[in-house]
């Protein structure tokens, strides 16, 4: 589709409605979404054929001291980010700090059982069940009632 003869004026004129508040076609928004509403020009027109009108209007925009509301959101995004950011570094490194501590238990656990493991086969060694912990059954108890 041809940009038709007038697109350039029509949008210029936009831009001078949406920054003094009074705007036609659009919410009066400070994006090129609104510009290209107000001008009645489909977007890509500003964002490929006249980018330098594009441009004109931010520049316009922050000569008065506002903030684009692209530049608002992505400001806002951007921080919601970094915290999101630095909650997940704190509990990565809790997360890290809670392995080492399981893999010191699991490895304590380890030698602890193979210990019990070698003093199983030793038939001199003396088991002593600790108190509170289930006594493990005995050859009699495996077999069931009557000792069959």
């Amino acid at each position: 589709m041809s940009p038709s003869p007038d697109e350039r004026p029509r949008i210029r004129a936009a831009m001078d409605r949406i920054l003094s508040g009074t705007p036609e076609h659009s919410n009066g928004a400070l994006t090129i979404v609104a510009l290209a509403a107000e001008a009645q020009v489909p977007r890509n027109a500003l964002t490929q054929r006249h980018t330098d009108l594009k441009n004109e209007f931010y520049d316009r925009v922050r000569a008065r001291g506002q903030t684009p509301d692209s530049e608002r959101r992505l400001r806002k995004q951007v921080r919601r980010l970094k915290e999101l950011r630095a909650a997940d570094a704190e509990e990565i490194g809790q997360l890290k700090a809670d392995v080492a501590a399981l893999v010191g238990a699991l490895h304590q656990v380890t030698v602890e059982n193979q210990i019990l493991r070698q003093q199983l086969t030793d038939r001199d060694a003396v088991i002593h069940v600790l108190p509170g912990q289930p006594r493990p059954p005995t050859a009699h108890a495996e077999r069931g009632p009557g000792g069959r």
